[in-house]
Formats: structure tokens, sequence, C-alpha cells
């Protein structure tokens, strides 16, 4: 029932990369591993696996749920994988984006002690 789809492919097509080319360069960089091993981008998944894709500043982790070589819709991508990336692993990346709003501008210099105070107030606030 299931035909055979390379693992950039299957990523692609679940919409975990935007390309097929990216995904073929994320995995040819080791920052895709099914089961803790490094994959090239011709390996074969099969459902129950557990992939993990590196995007930084986290690792998501992703258990294959079908088999697709065609892109779905985003309300379709639940019936191929189960999102089973950790909570503390989500509130890194809501940390992160949070601390990109408070980005200085490029070329206004170092922070004076009273955004020093500010920006150390903000992050003991929880």
């Amino acid at each position: 029932m299931d035909e055979p789809v390379r693992i950039d492919k299957w990523l692609w097509a679940v919409r975990l990369f935007k390309t097929r080319t990216l995904a073929t360069e994320e995995c040819k960089k080791g920052r895709v591993t099914i089961d803790g091993i490094s994959v090239k981008p011709s390996r074969v998944p099969k459902p129950g696996d557990i992939i993990k894709v590196r995007k930084n500043p986290i690792t998501y982790t992703y258990k294959v749920i079908g088999i697709t070589g065609k892109r779905v819709g985003a309300k379709l991508v639940s019936e191929f994988l189960l999102d089973m990336t950790s909570p503390d692993e989500l509130k890194i990346l809501q940390i992160r984006q949070q601390m990109i709003s408070f980005d200085r501008e490029r070329g206004t210099g170092r922070p004076t002690k009273k955004d020093r105070r500010e920006l150390d107030k903000f992050q003991d606030w929880d």
C-alpha cells in the first residue's frame, strides 16, 4: 500500500521543510536523525520511527505514523506524524522569540547601565 519514500521527500511532504532541497541539505549536515542515528537523504522512514530534526535553538522530535511522497495540506499533517517535542524545548523557543523583540538596533553601541538593569530584571521575572 505505502510505497517507499526517501526521508528528504517525506520531510518536505509533511511540511517540516519549505523545500526538498533544504530537507536534503539538513540530512547531509547531520541535523536529521532516525532513532538516534544520523541519516542520509536516501534513507526510507517506516511507521513507528522516531525522527529528530535539529533547528536552532531546539531539537524537534516526531514519530512517523504514515508515509507520503506528496505534499499534504497543513490540516492533514497529523495523519502522517506525531509531534513529540518536549515542553522544555518549546519553552526555550518561546524565550528565544521574546528575546528577539528586545534586540538592540545595530550601531547603537553598548547598553547603558540602566539598559543592563532592565535586561537583568526581565530575565529574572520567571
